[in-house]
């Protein structure tokens, strides 16, 4: 489907790929765009209904997705935030149940962040018509298909996690 901003982009002829094929980066663009809008709405949603910042939901999925377990150094990191900015998040977290701060007992310095098994199963229920729409997208593919699909996103990813925002 084409915006009224890809038609006045066509019709100026200044558009890089003016053969309009579905792959070109613009085509990308406006559907990464789209998904991520869509994502942020419900991100935004859940943080609403649960008295959170959005941050606070990317906090969340950052110590839920991590391979190991999360300190609020790498959280910092993961999310750009100032130390103070983390503390003040990690506290609303914890305050409203949906972490656990557990202090390493080899080093009582070291504090590792865990989502809290209540706080998971509301977001599951929360979420569970994006996992439906995600399953309902999935079953359209084949499993080759889906396997490009992935490893175009891991690629998304890691070129995102490479980008280091301009400094103002």
């Amino acid at each position: 489907m084409a915006t009224a901003n890809d038609r006045e982009h066509r019709a100026g002829g200044d558009r890089p790929d003016a053969s309009g094929a579905p792959t070109d980066l613009h085509a990308f663009a406006v559907r990464l765009r789209r998904m991520n809008g869509e994502i942020n709405r419900l991100v935004h949603g859940f943080a609403a209904d649960h008295g959170l910042h959005a941050t606070d939901v990317q906090a969340l999925a950052a110590i839920l997705d991590a391979d190991e377990p999360m300190t609020p150094t790498r959280l910092r990191e993961h999310l750009g935030l100032t130390s103070g900015a983390v503390t003040a998040c990690v506290d609303r977290l914890e305050r409203a149940g949906h972490i656990r701060r557990v202090r390493e007992s080899a080093d009582r310095r070291v504090v590792h962040l865990y989502y809290a098994s209540d706080a998971r199963s509301a977001a599951r229920t929360y979420f569970r018509p994006l996992a439906e729409a995600t399953e309902a997208a999935r079953s359209r593919f084949s499993e080759d298909e889906l396997a490009v699909v992935l490893r175009f996103l891991a690629a998304m990813g890691e070129e995102l996690s490479a980008i280091t925002p301009p400094v103002r």
